[in-house]
């Protein structure tokens, strides 16, 4: 058992019809786990349903409940169980045998379908995808935040991508019902340009870094939060951001959801798609682009998704139907990006050193081009 018997209750789950559903459970270490004391906070995110339950003081269930708020609902049904325990990983009841998986976050074997995730002995977690549940042990709240949060976006992104429904790393707003994304690399700014075009009240907000795409090609929001450009910080009220301490990348200024949630836009049509890098010149330039740069960006972005958290260590199986459903969804993903960048106006999207000139820049153009 990965939580001795003194820390948890038993728990219960169920699938839903319509849905996975999730509930997290924040534990304090003690002889006798309690009860939680509130109840769940319920959650949809297009038919993946979760719900968070815990000391809702506590940093960690805060964090997640402010980071998920737009998909809050009044109930769901058939929770599955997400369990977070703080106390020392109990390393006793991992099975000792070789690691199979490997990341840069943790390393991961697999035995009786259930997973044993260790994050450098920061974390311990088990992924039993049989009950399904996720139970993880730290000391720390930041490990046990962001191993829950990347815990939910990939079973999220797993879900979703059954039902065609994929991600793809970009930023997206929206102008006039119109979605406008700027696809850049990790690094390459999608944030900084969010936070300015956000600054001016044409726009409404879809995703940081990671809209979803449907079938006909429709983007839909999936706004948690937002990473602030450095130095920028000042630029917002001390009570709408946090710094999280992340695993892999180190510290990183949020701008939390309740500051933009009243921009937030449901979902958006069809409008520009930008195909971002950024250059050390004064100003920035947008120019056409050719057929193969949009397939390359399309293949790169959302068929592979290349900057959007996969979760190896969840979703890696060896099984020849997992691998064909594996190759089904990568199939489907290019479909809906073709059907995104063919109803789009596809750009090359030359950013420059000035953030404010390079807000404008996109402002001006997509008035022209959207123009009623």
């Amino acid at each position: 058992m990965f939580i001795g018997q003194r820390y948890w209750h038993t728990l219960r789950t169920a699938h839903a019809t319509a849905g996975q559903c999730v509930i997290v459970v924040f534990l304090s270490q003690g002889s006798v786990a309690p009860q939680p004391s509130h109840p769940a906070i319920p959650f949809d995110v297009y038919g993946f349903r979760f719900g968070l339950s815990g000391d809702p003081s506590d940093p960690a269930i805060d964090t997640l409940a402010e980071d998920f708020a737009f998909f809050r609902r009044e109930a769901v049904d058939q929770p599955m169980k997400i369990v977070l325990c703080r106390q020392a990983p109990a390393y006793q009841d991992v099975p000792q045998r070789p690691a199979s998986v490997y990341t840069p976050r943790n390393i991961a074997l697999t035995e009786n379908g259930r997973t044993f995730i260790d994050y450098s002995g920061r974390a311990l977690a088990i992924y039993d995808r049989a009950e399904p549940s996720f139970r993880i042990q730290s000391l720390e709240t930041d490990m046990l935040y962001e191993a829950t949060y990347l815990f939910l976006l990939s079973r999220i992104g797993e879900f979703l991508d059954a039902r065609q429904m994929h991600r793809i790393h970009a930023m997206a707003l929206a102008y006039r019902g119109k979605a406008i994304l700027a696809i850049l690399p990790m690094g390459g700014g999608k944030s900084t340009l969010a936070a300015e075009l956000l600054k001016c009240p044409d726009f409404d907000f879809l995703s940081d870094d990671s809209p979803f795409i449907a079938r006909d090609g429709r983007v839909y929001a999936f706004p948690l939060r937002l990473g602030l450009p450095p130095g920028a910080e000042g630029e917002f009220p001390p009570e709408c951001r946090r710094t999280i301490n992340r695993m892999e990348f180190g510290p990183k200024v949020l701008l939390n959801y309740a500051y933009f949630a009243s921009r937030v836009k449901p979902s958006a049509d069809t409008g520009v798609v930008f195909l971002g890098c950024r250059s050390l010149a004064p100003a920035c330039r947008i120019e056409p682009c050719g057929t193969m740069e949009s397939y390359r960006s399309m293949i790169a972005n959302c068929v592979i998704g290349l900057g959007l958290f996969q979760g190896l260590e969840f979703v890696v199986r060896s099984n020849a139907i997992e691998l064909a459903a594996k190759a089904r969804v990568g199939g489907s993903r290019l479909r809906n990006a073709r059907r995104l960048f063919r109803r789009s106006l596809v750009y090359r999207l030359i950013l420059g050193r000035d953030r404010v000139q390079n807000a404008q820049a996109v402002i001006d153009f997509v008035r022209k081009r959207l123009q009623d």
